[in-house]
């Protein structure tokens, strides 16, 4: 069972997110990504798909953020992470890495995966910054322009001794 929340020492507070989080959650999809998840992939995350977590993050009470996660036995897959323009440089990405990758240890998960684009810079530092590694590259992975997602990976045992 996934914790429910986390709070830190800057008062974001990192929880599972909830039906009534949804238009906020499609809200900043929408306005962050090129290709942004349905609003009822989304639903079916948040409610129904026992193999997702969907987690927020509130700054002083207001929606901030969120990571959309599945989890398939060992391992796990970063879907989608997002920081509301209005919270940026407030550390509200660095607390939903830390709760995630806490709430995922903590659930026996041993490896995280991802893809992020290759021209994004600021997601693959925070990525790098939480012990994810460069393992490849998929070519034209992106269908809105073609670009290349960069695959990166987490091994969650390996990254607890650092």
């Amino acid at each position: 069972m996934i914790m429910n929340t986390c709070e830190n020492k800057q008062g974001i507070k990192v929880r599972i997110a909830e039906f009534s989080d949804l238009d906020d959650i499609y809200k900043l999809d929408v306005a962050t990504f090129a290709m942004p998840w349905s609003k009822k992939a989304l639903n079916y995350d948040i409610l129904e798909n026992d193999n997702a977590f969907v987690i927020v993050a509130e700054y002083e009470d207001k929606f901030a953020g969120y990571a959309d996660i599945w989890i398939v036995m060992d391992e796990a897959d970063l879907n989608s992470i997002a920081v509301s323009i209005n919270f940026r440089r407030k550390g509200i990405g660095d607390a939903i890495m830390i709760a995630m990758t806490e709430m995922l240890a903590s659930n026996g998960v041993e490896t995280i995966n991802l893809e992020v684009r290759v021209s994004n810079v600021p997601a693959i530092r925070l990525y790098k910054k939480y012990g994810f590694k460069e393992c490849g590259v998929r070519p034209g992975y992106y269908l809105d322009n073609g670009e290349d997602a960069l695959i990166m990976k987490r091994e969650t045992v390996d990254y607890a001794r650092q």
